[in-house]
């Protein structure tokens, strides 16, 4: 597997010594709202040379940490069932070779190949989903597969009680009802995380992360702004929390760069990257 000629900064380590490899899905055909998700994964690579390598935050450096960019999953427009399979195909070769999957999407329904992998791998697979929307719907306009209904197919995989959702917003009343009964939904904010960690201490965790659980003041180039959202340091101090656990993959998406010109949403996305890639390759 060959390093992208393009890297996220710093994670430039060869694919045998690394032990986060890096890799982008560019797919956002369900798109509900506004579309562009694609285009964020090479913005990402691109625009992450405006920041720097070391973390204050963290006091660490990426060029301490070994990170492999795999580049963007080659995807096909419209059908998700070979998008999804693909993204599969590729997470599980990661798996297997003992490595930590990280994928940049793309709309959130990219998540779902990632996970169909990791529960294939991981009996016990538990999801952590920070968002503002609830993504519960068994359908969307006639849809199974959409970034509206990612969880619930999530859900189908893993069973009641293993999915912890937080920053929920939006949704429909019926996703609410229903999130009673088979997922533990915190809304708002990031009450509760902390008893959350602690009690999936242990256990394999897949961490979703849609950046428009950002209020739109802070990141309005996404496909769906939800006012309401967390800030830049809350999600930080939840990214750096949820890292104590043993994380077997993760996400990053719904980063639509073209909805905000100054640039400003692809350079927190790009330092969320950052400090996700740091509390991951710290452990």
């Amino acid at each position: 597997m060959n390093r992208n000629i393009q890297t996220f900064i710093g994670c430039d380590a060869e694919y045998s010594n690394a032990d986060i490899v890096l890799f982008g899905a560019p797919y956002d055909c369900t798109a509900s709202f506004r579309p562009g998700a694609r285009f964020a994964c090479n913005a990402v690579r691109s625009e992450s040379f405006g920041i720097e390598t070391y973390s204050p935050y963290q006091d660490c450096d990426l060029s301490e940490i070994r990170v492999f960019d795999a580049g963007d999953l080659e995807l096909g427009f419209g059908d998700p069932v070979p998008v999804l399979e693909r993204i599969e195909e590729f997470t599980l070769r990661v798996l297997k070779d003992e490595k930590l999957p990280v994928m940049v999407g793309g709309e959130h329904l990219v998540t779902l190949g990632a996970v169909r992998a990791a529960a294939k791998v991981y009996d016990q697979l538990h999801i952590i989903d920070f968002d503002a929307h609830a993504d519960t719907r068994d359908e969307y306009l006639g849809a199974k597969l959409s970034h509206a209904t990612v969880i619930r197919r999530a859900w189908e995989l893993v069973g009641d009680g293993r999915i912890y959702q937080f920053g929920i917003r939006s949704g429909d009343k019926s996703e609410f009802l229903w999130a009673k009964k088979h997922v533990y939904t915190t809304k708002f904010d990031f009450s509760g995380l902390e008893d959350a960690v602690n009690k999936l201490s242990g256990k394999p965790v897949y961490l979703t992360i849609d950046l428009d659980i950002l209020d739109p003041s802070v990141f309005p180039g996404t496909g769906t702004p939800e006012a309401g959202g967390v800030g830049f340091t809350e999600l930080l101090d939840a990214i750096r929390q949820v890292s104590r656990l043993n994380i077997v993959g993760c996400d990053v998406n719904e980063l639509c760069p073209v909805y905000d010109s100054s640039g400003a949403s692809t350079a927190v996305a790009c330092k969320v990257m950052r400090e996700l890639l740091l509390s991951l390759g710290k452990r």
